[in-house]
């Protein structure tokens, strides 16, 4: 092929140029799964202070170019994280409009952002047990990093149609049907008011939570279909204040997700804690003696026999006792939705999958077999004339000893053989045990006469 000499030279320095690309980039590197980004309005169409006057629609806050399909705005970055918040079963997803300036990076502590930062999430809670892709839009949440350094939060609850959301001022609880193999089933929904997100998105913990390295220290896979590692994205973007080094990514904190096997139970289980419990249990944080952040090595955490501040009236409680579920206060906490539920907000029910990766870490851990307490039935409660009261322990030749005024039962007091005849008001309580066996925490029923 005969070629002009002065296209031949631009031809040769187009591929000089190419060549050098190629080498500056790495041969044989991924492609970036982020390309350049048009700026973020700083705050969006938000205030800059939490007393500012707040959009009324989402569709007036600058976060999505069309609210109905929710596409985001071009200058958003989706997110996600490796081990989420539990929200009662809701699909979340996340962006990000970063505001001019640099990301303080950390390789094992919070980042801070720059003012004018605003993070988007938004939940769907599946409403169809039979086919969890059915999902309901609830709400999308924007947090904000306002001018003094602070940040402050703002819920916009969708409307029934999908055609926008709008601004809540104060908390709003519904009971929302889902449809299930035989019929229907409630579950309340709780939307949080601006002073509820304070409660964990505190100045001790950042104020910004989830977007840290050993959460964002992970592959997902970005519009166009590219997978890449989000560090390794957003620093191609130039988000950080420093330059990360590409190749030492696997070397950086990396938490592990539940169903991650090739983790172990211990690493998961302290990972699940990081993600929905450190942000109050740290230094500084909330009244309690342990700290849940992942980065704290285990010895200092406090969490393995570590004393608890409120014991609950268990008798040896702990925050996590080895092989006893019952005396570890941190797990009953996470475990019920009474009032001593833990988080106190946020959540209405219990994430069972993450109980269950709790009991499998308590359970593996070293020490004897504990016994689980009596099961007293019936329930305690209001009874007619009579009530015949019986216990039962699930554990074969555990000896159940009882009280029926209130006393704490011991081995000196009757051993159960026979259901008990209650005619007048009296507190059962039954404790089991057997050799070999940590003896069981004490189970209690109060039982009182009609009228």
């Amino acid at each position: 092929m005969n070629m002009h000499p002065l296209r031949m030279s631009l031809f040769a320095a187009a591929m000089l140029l190419a060549t050098l690309a190629g080498h500056a980039a790495g041969v044989g590197d991924p492609p970036y799964g982020l390309s350049a980004r048009p700026p973020a309005k700083p705050y969006l169409s938000m205030p800059t202070l939490a007393s500012g006057k707040f959009p009324a629609l989402l569709s007036q806050t600058g976060a999505f170019e069309d609210v109905r399909s929710l596409s985001p705005g071009k200058a958003l970055i989706p997110y996600d994280l490796i081990v989420a918040f539990w929200s009662d079963g809701a699909a979340k997803s996340r962006w990000i409009a970063p505001a001019p300036g640099k990301i303080a990076f950390s390789p094992d502590s919070e980042w801070k952002f720059p003012a004018g930062t605003v993070l988007i999430k938004h939940f769907d809670l599946p409403v169809d047990d039979t086919n969890p892709s059915i999902r309901r839009r609830l709400e999308t949440r924007l947090l904000v990093r306002d001018q003094n350094g602070g940040v402050y939060g703002a819920t916009y609850k969708w409307r029934a149609d999908n055609s926008d959301a709008e601004l809540l001022t104060d908390a709003v609880t519904e009971r929302i049907s889902i449809k299930t193999a035989t019929g229907t089933r409630e579950q309340t929904w709780y939307y949080p008011s601006r002073k509820d997100c304070l409660t964990c998105h505190t100045a001790n913990a950042g104020g910004v939570l989830g977007l840290k390295t050993r959460q964002m220290n992970r592959d997902i896979i970005y519009p166009g279909g590219v997978s890449d590692n989000q560090l390794r994205a957003w620093n191609h973007l130039g988000l950080f204040d420093a330059a990360l080094v590409e190749s030492n990514l696997s070397a950086l904190p990396t938490l592990a997700a539940r169903t991650d096997m090739s983790r172990s139970l211990e690493d998961r289980a302290r990972s699940y804690l990081d993600a929905n419990c450190s942000q109050c249990h740290r230094p500084g944080g909330t009244v309690a003696n342990f700290d849940a952040r992942y980065t704290t090595p285990l010895p200092q955490q406090g969490l393995i026999e570590g004393p608890v501040v409120i014991d609950e009236n268990i008798d040896r409680s702990r925050v996590i006792a080895p092989k006893d579920i019952w005396r570890s206060i941190l797990y009953m906490r996470a475990d019920t939705n009474d009032a001593i539920r833990m988080p106190p907000v946020a959540r209405m029910t219990i994430d069972t999958a993450g109980m269950d990766l709790l009991r499998q870490w308590i359970d593996s851990m070293p020490g004897h077999a504990v016994l689980p307490p009596p099961i007293i039935s019936p329930p305690g409660g209001q009874f007619d004339k009579s009530v015949l009261v019986t216990l039962q322990d699930a554990e074969p030749g555990a000896v159940i000893h009882y009280t029926t005024d209130g006393s704490e039962p011991t081995t000196t007091d009757p051993v159960y053989s026979t259901p008990l005849q209650l005619t007048e008001a009296q507190v059962v309580r039954a404790r089991a045990y057997k050799a070999g066996f940590t003896r069981s925490i004490t189970a209690q029923q109060v039982f009182l006469p009609a009228g």
